[in-house]
């Protein structure tokens, strides 16, 4: 898909004045992040955890879950923690499960479903046998339950409480449980209505600490600002307001965590646990913490996170690494297949491809990947355990939700999720009309699919690559959704040098060389410009691209240099 590119104007005169206090460049940076004052400034740039954060009983519901956690725990009630299985659903087990071990209260258990055997959120089959078998008093759900009607009625029919904690959207008919703490809801009147699943329990956490009388010593609760932290990052929220202050203190509260799991995985991705940054959770520790639901057992990264044993954590670190590689040789084998189907037939506005074969945990990379590569909607399927078809759906410039919920009634068992993600189940009868059905409930919304956009904040030369300029873009950090990386375009330069590199040579560094003859490095990884292990471009040759500024620890190094986004030819 074609790419239109947005170059950042110079700042209005009343903007350059209220900022006069700041360097011009992170003036700049600043407002096309939507901050236009001094006040909206110092508080993005200088988070504050104390002033920040808003009362959690704010979130509609609070009162009365916490009422009921409290009444559950002094009955010596039996309480079940039933979370989604990645990234997000994961740490926030992790979170109350500390907590309930903290306060010494023993009666409950944690399940998350099997990916590949049950598929996500709340299960009639699994609520009935944890009710038989565990004699279970009161769920409390993470990171799901929105949307699980047929779940949570078979809950309150065999006498269950059910607290639903979830921050995806309401999708029609709210759940008959006893409280919903999701501030997505149309009569939710809390400040920030995009924290993650792990945030949300998180405040639920807080406002059981206020309300209850367990003689913690003060702030322990910030020690579980890592697991928030990281899911804050991993799920893709934006990281603005409230977020970016969970995230900020999350990272602050990683490169220190006692956690011995957490420390084993960081030794295992190479990362070095001060000098932690957004993009190791991103690349290197959600996609390990998602592996072993992928293409195992969810439980292993939950005990991984939750472990105090240093001999546990080290088997379980050692377990999901070769988890991880293992699901990247299943999604490289599965999108090779997926390339080959989709160049022998015509790419529609849409695509939708699966296979039966095709481990339905690893659907969301598989579509991430089209998606990447072909710029429209992906919808891929592959089958569970139980033969069901089922799979996800990634997009950039549509709603999937409301895609999804155009699409013919009979279609879908069931769907849900983000604008931008989503996850969705196929009826047996409907698997080869898919295609068609979603192709036709995207005729309906095509006319509100937007351009995609690269916004650029600068046209800088290769003079202004120094540590100065760089320790200013690094006060906006943590980076993410909402918070890009400040991206600057950078036009004739010449290349000095050029290689390919990586274990399958599909990866380009060039060199150029600044006003000074000093040597500036630049990386473009998966690059568009190495063919047969070769690059297209070579020295000499002028080129213009789009490029982030960064850090580069590896191997020991300290260096600047630049990750190229991409080269416009």
């Amino acid at each position: 898909m074609e790419k239109k590119i947005i170059l950042g104007k110079d700042l209005p005169k009343e903007i350059k004045e209220e900022f006069k206090v700041y360097p011009e460049l992170l003036g700049q940076l600043l407002f096309y992040r939507d901050i236009k004052t001094q006040v909206e400034a110092e508080k993005f740039l200088n988070p504050n955890y104390e002033k920040d954060t808003h009362n959690p009983f704010l979130i509609k519901g609070m009162d009365l879950a916490v009422k009921m956690i409290l009444k559950a725990i002094q009955d010596g009630k039996k309480i079940l923690i039933y979370s989604d299985y990645d990234a997000d659903g994961i740490p926030g087990a992790v979170v109350l499960n500390d907590f309930f071990k903290k306060i010494s209260f023993e009666n409950f258990l944690v399940y998350i479903p099997n990916r590949l055997k049950e598929g996500y959120g709340l299960k009639v089959k699994a609520i009935e046998k944890l009710k038989k078998e565990e004699n279970i008093d009161l769920i409390i759900t993470i990171d799901s339950g929105i949307t699980d009607f047929k779940a949570i009625k078979k809950a309150k029919d065999l006498g269950l409480d059910v607290i639903v904690t979830d921050h995806h959207l309401v999708n029609g008919e709210l759940p008959p449980a006893d409280v919903i703490l999701d501030s997505k809801q149309e009569d939710d009147n809390y400040p920030d209505d995009m924290l993650c699943g792990s945030g949300v329990i998180f405040k639920l956490v807080l406002a059981l600490i206020k309300k209850g009388s367990f003689n913690l010593e003060k702030g322990w609760e910030k020690w579980l600002l890592d697991m928030v932290g990281l899911a804050t990052i991993a799920d893709m929220v934006p990281l603005k307001n409230e977020n970016r202050v969970l995230a900020y203190y999350g990272l602050i509260v990683l490169r220190k965590s006692r956690r011995p799991g957490l420390q084993k995985l960081l030794r295992k991705a190479w990362i070095k646990q001060h000098q932690l940054v957004e993009e190791d959770i991103s690349f290197m520790i959600a996609p390990r913490i998602n592996a072993a639901s992928r293409v195992s057992d969810p439980r292993i990264a939950f005990d991984l996170l939750s472990t105090q044993s240093e001999i546990k954590a080290g088997q379980l670190a050692d377990e999901l690494d070769k988890l991880n590689n293992k699901r990247k040789t299943l999604v490289a084998t599965a999108v090779r297949k997926a390339n080959k189907k989709i160049k022998e037939r015509d790419t529609k506005d849409v695509i939708v491809i699966g296979d039966p074969e095709w481990n339905v945990g690893l659907s969301g990379l598989i579509a991430s990947s089209l998606q990447g590569e072909y710029g429209r909607p992906c919808f891929v399927w592959g089958t569970d355990e139980n033969g069901k078809y089922c799979g996800s759906c990634r997009a950039e410039n549509i709603d999937l939700v409301e895609l999804m919920n155009l699409v013919d009634k009979d279609v879908f068992e069931h769907s849900g999720g983000h604008k931008m993600a989503g996850g969705f189940g196929v009826n047996t009868e409907q698997i080869h009309f898919l295609e068609e059905k979603i192709l036709n409930a995207y005729k309906e919304i095509k006319d509100k699919v937007s351009k995609l956009e690269i916004f650029v904040d600068k046209k800088i030369t290769l003079d202004e690559i120094n540590w100065d300029n760089y320790k200013l873009i690094e006060k906006l950090a943590p980076f993410g959704m909402e918070n890009p990386k400040p991206l600057f375009l950078f036009e004739e330069v010449e290349i000095f040098g050029e290689k390919v590199f990586g274990k399958t040579a599909n990866h380009l560094e060039l060199i150029f060389k600044n006003s000074k003859n000093q040597k500036i490095k630049a990386i473009n990884f998966f690059s568009d410009y190495v063919k047969d292990k070769k690059t297209l471009l070579k020295t000499g040759e002028r080129i213009n691209f789009l490029a982030n500024i960064e850090k580069n620890n590896f191997g020991g190094a300290n260096e600047l240099r630049l990750r190229i986004v991409e080269i416009i030819k």
